[in-house]
């Protein structure tokens, strides 16, 4: 639960407002699909004991629709011909208010919940009976778990000014819902928005940034709002008006999207979604952390004050991380320790502890990888090419950092020393966030790192993004992210790619696959299958897929194959040509990654088919080969279109270490930039340099190009 969203903990009594933007659609008729998500939300809180209290709009709207159609279908086409004047609005409130109250019973009798309809207007708040007598009714009816459902009775209303009342009691139902909040004592306001929540700046300003905890001392001169609602009267303004009037009355309140089918509940759960009014916000600020933005362009900014030093500095810095490390090993151990006793109480499966936990060997490897790394040739500012333009006009082609990384990993505190690393080795900056099972671990680690980090280049190198709730903002940041490595799950890459326009390196499967040929020494195929499919399950290199050729099936070399998976304890499964004949399950698809000791066996009729075979099920990840006929396997080789492609070696080597990299970032099947285990080369670019002597191109009139290429060294 995010720390400005603890107080959720003790709310019991909630009301929730609704806007005509988020009730209707763009053309004025009803979204039923948004109110049917609205009526489920508000069921399950009621099935929770919660007490809800709904303030709808969209009653004049809806009248609107249903008179405009009704003056149509009465006209005449001569009266079509005329001008055709506004519809009344008291008249268009008073249809569609019977409309709207209709539709709620309907849906929320079909959710076996029983609703109430109380008509209110700013007069009757003036009257002190009144005011006991509405307390005490939907008391009652909150006794009876009945869901009152109140409105603006804009039919009878006498109000003239549509944006402001001389009682200053309300002026629209984002006021009404604020004054009914402090009158019936809720413990929390939700204003349901067509956007997000409250923005720095209008919303359709890529500029404008989400507030999560708005700051009365702040925000109330900083920000600038957009247009009104488009439907309703009142729009942003009025809800932060409203907001800011009940959260220093006592209710807290929370404006967010009522677009999200979830959000009422998530905001209960005490995410951090929309944005936050509490009269105790401006004590938070210990507890705030930097925005996203902020974190992003500090990363940026030390990033640029690394490179400004030399070889020699940078060095020593990944020597002091590896001597941190090692110095602070017994607390790292206690903080890790605490987080896999959690793990374990909760229940994670064994393959996820087995990842939390750093023993002493671990720990140990990473120091050894970080000193290797320190120990490789310098990668920034490297020539790769000199070409002599023209006379006494020499380019360059330089290696530089790729800027600022975003890496979003799972359950391995040790995937932070290693991107840290390699980050500081290539001078780029650094955004972490940890999976929530790894927070001590997490923790822990990045103070031990940043802390060797010097002044000269600041500890906002490398940032710790400690909620979950920030990513969305994180991955909006293209114009300061320049690269977002993903790495977990298939659901979590598939999220982060379809959720950003930063350039993603990553892969979403796993899925590798190990074809045995006919000419394969079976020995040699028996030790490989065994070691690429139990050595770590789980891991994204393991075997998913064992292909055989057909004759294997025919001389006993399958029934080999199959007996040494099953003594490992494998779970097979078949394709269509090998279930029957090994008497196992058949497979529902080829496309699986079991991260399990569980894999998938099938037939095929030569290398071609393998080839073929992996080309339409694969995930273009790893690939492996046994062959003793050096064509078949070139074959394999050269025609595969994977990310790494082996020939009597196991999967399990595709790893940024035991490829000599130092450590890795991930393992990337994109086609475009890194490929395979990234490690300093692959968060590097080029940029170039030229050296000129007074030339201008002036139409090309007077440069003789050479274009010759120059030594590297100078």
């Amino acid at each position: 639960m995010d720390p400005t969203r603890a107080f959720v903990r003790s709310v019991k009594r909630v009301v929730v407002k609704v806007g005509t933007a988020v009730v209707t659609r763009s053309d004025g008729r009803l979204a039923l699909g948004r109110l049917g998500a609205l009526c489920e939300q508000l069921k399950e809180l009621n099935n929770k004991d919660y007490e809800v209290i709904l303030v709808t709009s969209g009653a004049v709207g809806l009248g609107r629709q249903r008179l405009r159609y009704r003056r149509l279908v009465n006209s005449s086409f001569a009266d079509l011909q005329k001008p055709q004047g506004d519809l009344d609005g008291k008249a268009c409130a008073a249809v569609g208010q019977s409309s709207l109250m209709a539709l709620y019973d309907i849906m929320f009798s079909q959710l076996d919940v029983t609703s109430s309809q109380l008509l209110v207007n700013d007069g009757f708040f003036r009257d002190t009976a009144f005011r006991k007598q509405l307390s005490d009714t939907v008391n009652s009816l909150l006794d009876l778990r009945v869901i009152p459902i109140f409105n603006e009775n804009d039919a009878v209303s006498t109000r003239k000014a549509p944006y402001e009342d001389s009682s200053g009691i309300f002026w629209d139902n984002d006021s009404l819902a604020g004054l009914l909040a402090l009158e019936l004592k809720a413990d929390l306001l939700v204003l349901l928005s067509d956007v997000e929540g409250l923005y720095s700046g209008p919303p359709s300003d890529p500029k404008s940034k989400l507030i999560h905890t708005y700051v009365k001392e702040k925000h109330q001169r900083e920000i600038t709002f957009g247009e009104k609602s488009r439907l309703g009267r009142g729009g942003m303004t009025a809800k932060v008006n409203a907001a800011v009037c009940a959260a220093y009355a006592g209710t807290p309140v929370i404006i967010t999207s009522g677009y999200a089918t979830d959000n009422i509940v998530r905001v209960l759960r005490g995410e951090r979604i929309g944005t936050v009014f509490h009269k105790d916000a401006h004590l938070w600020t210990s507890i705030k952390e930097v925005s996203a933005h902020e974190m992003a362009v500090a990363a940026r900014n030390s990033s640029r004050r690394l490179q400004v030093l030399n070889s020699e500095e940078r060095r020593k810095i990944l020597l002091a991380m590896a001597d941190a490390l090692e110095n602070n090993e017994s607390m790292i151990r206690l903080e890790n320790g605490a987080d896999v006793a959690d793990a374990e109480e909760v229940g994670y499966e064994k393959p996820l502890i087995s990842r939390l936990t750093l023993r002493p060997e671990k720990i140990s490897s990473l120091v050894k990888s970080v000193r290797m790394l320190a120990d490789m040739e310098e990668p920034i500012g490297q020539i790769l090419k000199r070409t002599q333009l023209a006379d006494k006009l020499i380019l360059e082609k330089i290696s530089c950092p790729l800027g600022v990384l975003l890496v979003i990993f799972e359950s391995r505190p040790d995937a932070l020393v290693q991107i840290a690393a390699l980050a500081i080795r290539s001078g780029n900056g650094l955004l972490l966030k940890g999976g929530k099972e790894a927070k001590r671990s997490n923790a822990v680690l990045h103070k031990v790192i940043t802390s060797v980090i010097p002044n000269t280049v600041g500890d906002k190198l490398i940032g710790l993004v400690t909620s979950r709730e920030e990513i969305p903002d994180l991955l909006k940041l293209d114009d300061v992210i320049d690269l977002v490595v993903p790495r977990g799950s298939n659901k979590l890459v598939s999220q982060i790619k379809d959720s950003t326009k930063i350039p993603v390196l990553g892969h979403a499967d796993g899925i590798c696959h190990v074809y045995v040929d006919k000419t394969a020494n079976i020995d040699m195929a028996k030790q490989i299958i065994r070691d690429a499919k139990t050595d770590y399950p789980a891991a994204c290199n393991a075997m998913e897929t064992l292909l055989v050729h057909v004759d294997l099936s025919r001389n006993g070399g399958l029934d080999k194959l199959v007996a040494e998976l099953q003594r490992e304890g494998v779970q097979l499964y078949g394709g269509p040509r090998t279930s029957a004949i090994l008497n196992i399950a058949e497979t529902h698809s080829f496309h699986l990654e079991y991260s399990s000791l569980a894999c998938t066996v099938e037939i095929v009729d030569d290398v071609f088919g393998a080839i073929d075979h992996i080309h339409h099920h694969g995930s273009a990840h790893t690939e492996c080969i046994v062959a003793e006929d050096s064509e078949v396997a070139e074959a394999f080789l050269s025609q595969v279109d994977s990310a790494a492609v082996f020939h009597n070696a196991s999967t399990r080597f595709c790893d940024g270490a035991r490829f000599g990299l130092g450590a890795e970032v991930g393992i990337s099947t994109s086609r475009i930039h890194a490929r395979g285990p990234v490690g300093v080369e692959g968060l590097l670019t080029n940029r170039w340099i030229l050296r000129g002597s007074g030339q201008v191109v002036n139409g090309d009139r007077g440069v003789t190009y050479t274009y010759k290429d120059l030594p590297i060294k100078a």
